[in-house]
């Protein structure tokens, strides 16, 4: 499979400079490295973002996370791995991710359990990031970007 174009962001100009700020903001809010990491990989599966997959289990795998995590990332639910924080940001994740799929997008206790664990400048970050990592799955996959060679 090739790529439909040249992925968007390298030639809208600034766009790359301006996403890349806009992470680098977000990771310096507090919100834990791997917590964010595990986050963007699950929007990045709802997505199907393959690029996206690739390159956040890649980052994992170099932060020395463990397979069995980042593999039972789709699972997230059923996997006693993963803390309660951890728990309360994929959900938050998979509820700002899938929008259209329920009445109640973001239902009270979703955000209730989020917020007992995050400050609400963590979760401003963590809320931001999940958009940013929305955007960035939207780009790749309308114009079908490849990923890179395998993270292992």
């Amino acid at each position: 499979m090739s790529a439909r174009m040249t992925n968007p962001v390298m030639i809208v100009p600034d766009a790359l400079q301006a996403m890349l700020g806009l992470s680098k903001v977000v990771s310096q809010v507090g919100v834990p490295p791997e917590t964010t990491e595990l986050v963007h990989l699950r929007v990045s599966q709802i997505n199907g973002c393959a690029p996206c997959i690739n390159m956040h289990a890649g980052s994992l795998g170099k932060s020395r996370e463990s397979d069995e995590r980042m593999l039972m990332v789709a699972a997230w639910r059923e996997a006693p791995c993963f803390t309660d924080a951890e728990r309360a940001a994929l959900g938050l994740a998979e509820a700002v991710t899938r929008l259209s799929d329920r009445p109640d997008p973001v239902p009270d206790d979703v955000w209730a359990e989020a917020a007992r664990h995050y400050s609400e400048k963590e979760l401003g970050a963590l809320i931001v990031g999940i958009g940013l990592v929305n955007l960035w799955n939207r780009v790749n996959v309308s114009t079908r970007q490849v990923p890179a060679a395998g993270w292992s």
